[in-house]
C-alpha cells in the first residue's frame, strides 16, 4: 500500500515537470516525462490526455488519438479525453468523429461556453462536408480548370478580358430570377436575387486578370520567365507586394505543363566535382526560404536544388513561397527540382491555411489550379543512383523497386494507403520493423526496413523530411537515414533549427548546414486556417 501511495505521489512529481517542459515547448521532453508518469500510476486519466495533447502539438494524430481513448477508458466522464481525441480526429480531416466527441464533451459539461461554441463550429464543419459532397462532380467527369485558361490572351488588350462572356452570364441570371418572380413570387426572388448579386460580383471582380496601367510589380514578357523577373517578384514579396495574377496564371501553368511530362521517380544526375543541395519542409516560411538563397545562392544549374515537399501551410507566407520556387523553375527546369509532401493535398490545404490564402491573396479559380498542379508533383528523386530522397519514408511491405514508384499513377490526390500514401506519410522508428504511424496515417519503419530497401535497389543513403527535428535534421538507422527539416522555430514557437544538405559529388558525402529563424511580418502562422482549427492553437 505504501509503495502504491508512493507511486502516485512520485507521478504526480513527475507530471508537475512534464507540464513544465510543456510550456516550454519541449514537446518530446513532454511526452517522455508523460510517460514515466503513466508507468507509475496508469489509471490517472489526466497523464493520458495531456501526453495526447503533446502529441498533437507533434503532429502525432495517431498517438494522441490512442493516448485520448485510454484517457477516456480510464475514466469515461473524463471530458478532456473526449476534447483531446476530437481535436486530433479535427487535425487529420476526420470531422464526423470528432463532431461525436464534442457532442460528447457538451453532454459531460452542458454549461461550459467553450464547449459549445466548438460543438457549433464542429457541426458547421460537418455541414459544410456534406455539403461539397453532395455536389461534388463524379472524378471522371471533372474537367481540369488549368483547361479552361489561356494566359496568352490575358491583359493584352482593353478588349481581351472575358467581358462578354460575364456579360452573358449576368444575363441569364436576371432573367432566372425574373423567371422566379414569376413563380415563387416577389420575396423569394428577393432573397435569390441577393445570392445570385454576391456570388455573381465575387466571380466578376474576383475573377479579373486585366494588368491595370498602374501596376509596378513584377511582370513577365512574352513567355520566358527570367532571372530579372524572379528576383523583383521575390523583392516584391518581401516587401508584401502582390505579384499580378495574370502573371501567377503564367507561372503555374507552364508549371503544370513541365512536371506532367514527369515521371513519379525522377533520376538526377550531378557530375563529378560538383554539388547539390536538399531542403526539408519549408511550410509557407517564406523568409526563411530567402534566408536559405542567401546562405547558399540562388538556384542555377550550377547551383541546383531539390525541395522535398510540404512548401506550404502552417507558415502564412505559402503563396509567396510556393511561386517563388514554381518560378524559379519556370526560369530553368534543372535548378530546381520539387517533390510532392503530404500537404500538396486538398485535404490538408482545406484545413492548414493554403486554400484560405490562396483565396485572400489570389482567387478561387487558383484554389482549384493548385490543386490540380500539385497532382503532377513527383514522388521521389534518386540522386546519382546512390541517394533516394521523399518527403515521407519506406513501405508497409518489402520488396519494393524503384520501378515499381516509377509506374505508381500520381496524378490524383494522396489515397489513403498504398506507395503513394507510405512515400508521403511514413516516418523512421528507432526499433526494427514495422508499426503503427503516430500520425494515424502511413507506418513506422525501422533499420532493418532501411536497410533492405537500399540492398534491393544498391542504393546507399534515403534521405526524408516530415518531421520537425530540433537540430533541424537527425540521423538515423545506422547513418543510412537522414531527416531534413528547413522550417527554423516551427510555428513561430517550436525553437528548432532549420537545415539543409549539401551534396558533393562523386562520393555524395553530405554536409549539412544548420540555420536559424529571420524575423518576418506580423502575420501569424495559420492566419488562413480552417477557423475551427485555429481555435485549438
Amino acid at each position: 500500500m505504501d509503495n502504491e501511495s508512493s507511486n502516485v505521489s512520485q507521478a504526480e512529481e513527475i507530471k508537475v515537470q512534464a507540464n513544465e517542459a510543456f510550456k516550454a515547448h519541449k514537446y518530446g521532453q513532454a511526452i517522455d516525462l508523460y510517460t514515466q508518469a503513466i508507468e507509475l500510476n496508469s489509471q490517472n486519466a489526466v497523464y493520458w490526455a495531456n501526453r495526447a495533447f503533446a502529441h498533437t502539438k507533434l503532429e502525432e494524430y495517431g498517438s494522441a488519438i490512442q493516448d485520448a481513448t485510454k484517457a477516456i477508458e480510464v475514466d469515461p466522464k473524463y471530458s478532456k479525453g473526449y476534447y483531446r481525441r476530437g481535436a486530433a480526429y479535427l487535425a487529420m480531416g476526420k470531422f464526423k468523429e470528432a463532431l461525436k466527441d464534442f457532442q460528447q464533451v457538451k453532454k459531460i459539461c452542458p454549461n461550459d461556453p467553450d464547449a459549445t461554441k466548438k460543438l457549433k463550429e464542429c457541426e458547421k464543419a460537418v455541414m459544410k462536408l456534406k455539403f461539397e459532397e453532395a455536389i461534388s462532380v463524379p472524378e471522371s467527369e471533372r474537367r481540369f480548370v488549368a483547361d479552361s485558361i489561356d494566359y496568352h490572351s490575358i491583359g493584352t488588350s482593353p478588349g481581351s478580358s472575358s467581358m462578354p462572356t460575364q456579360v452573358g452570364i449576368a444575363a441569364v441570371a436576371v432573367a432566372f430570377v425574373a423567371v422566379l418572380a414569376m413563380m415563387l413570387g416577389a420575396a423569394a426572388a428577393t432573397m435569390v436575387a441577393a445570392v445570385v448579386v454576391v456570388v455573381l460580383g465575387t466571380w466578376w471582380w474576383g475573377g479579373s486578370t486585366e494588368v491595370e496601367p498602374q501596376y509596378s510589380g513584377a511582370k513577365i514578357e512574352g513567355d520566358v520567365v527570367t532571372l530579372d523577373f524572379v528576383k523583383k517578384m521575390m523583392d516584391d514579396f518581401k516587401n508584401q507586394k502582390c505579384l499580378h495574377k495574370r502573371y501567377a496564371f503564367q507561372i503555374v501553368l507552364q508549371m503544370r505543363e513541365m512536371l506532367r511530362s514527369q515521371p513519379s521517380l525522377v533520376d538526377i544526375n550531378v557530375p563529378d566535382g560538383s554539388h547539390f543541395t536538399v531542403c526539408g519542409d519549408v511550410h509557407g516560411q517564406f523568409y526563411d526560404l530567402i534566408n536559405i538563397f542567401e546562405l547558399n545562392g540562388l538556384p542555377s544549374e550550377e547551383n541546383p536544388y531539390l525541395f522535398n515537399g510540404d512548401f506550404v501551410d502552417r507558415g502564412s507566407f505559402s503563396v509567396e513561397v510556393i511561386l517563388t520556387l514554381f518560378a524559379l523553375k519556370c526560369m530553368c527546369p534543372s535548378a530546381i527540382y520539387l517533390a510532392r509532401g503530404n500537404h500538396e493535398s486538398r485535404s490538408m490545404n482545406k484545413i492548414y491555411g493554403f486554400e484560405g490564402e490562396v483565396r485572400s491573396k489570389l482567387s478561387e479559380k487558383f484554389v482549384e489550379l493548385f490543386a490540380e498542379v500539385f497532382c503532377c508533383l513527383p514522388l521521389a528523386h534518386v540522386i546519382n543512383q546512390k541517394v533516394f530522397v521523399v518527403h515521407g519514408g519506406l513501405f508497409s511491405v518489402d520488396g519494393v523497386k524503384l520501378s515499381d514508384i516509377k509506374a505508381v499513377d500520381r496524378f490524383c490526390e494522396p489515397p489513403e494507403e498504398g506507395l503513394m500514401c507510405e512515400l508521403l506519410w511514413s516516418d523512421p522508428q528507432p526499433f526494427p520493423g514495422r508499426g503503427p504511424s503516430k500520425r494515424g496515417v502511413g507506418l513506422s519503419f525501422g533499420a532493418d526496413v532501411t536497410r533492405k530497401f537500399l540492398q534491393d535497389n544498391n542504393l546507399d543513403l534515403i534521405v526524408r523530411s516530415h518531421e520537425v527535428k530540433d537540430e533541424g535534421y537527425e540521423i538515423e538507422h545506422d547513418g543510412k537515414l537522414i531527416t531534413i527539416f528547413s522550417a527554423p522555430n516551427y510555428c513561430d514557437q517550436m525553437g528548432n533549427k532549420g537545415a539543409y544538405i549539401r551534396f558533393e559529388a562523386p562520393d555524395l558525402k553530405p554536409n549539412i548546414v544548420t540555420f536559424s529563424a529571420v524575423p518576418h511580418p506580423d502575420v501569424k502562422p495559420m492566419a488562413y486556417a480552417n477557423n475551427f482549427l485555429r481555435m485549438f492553437q
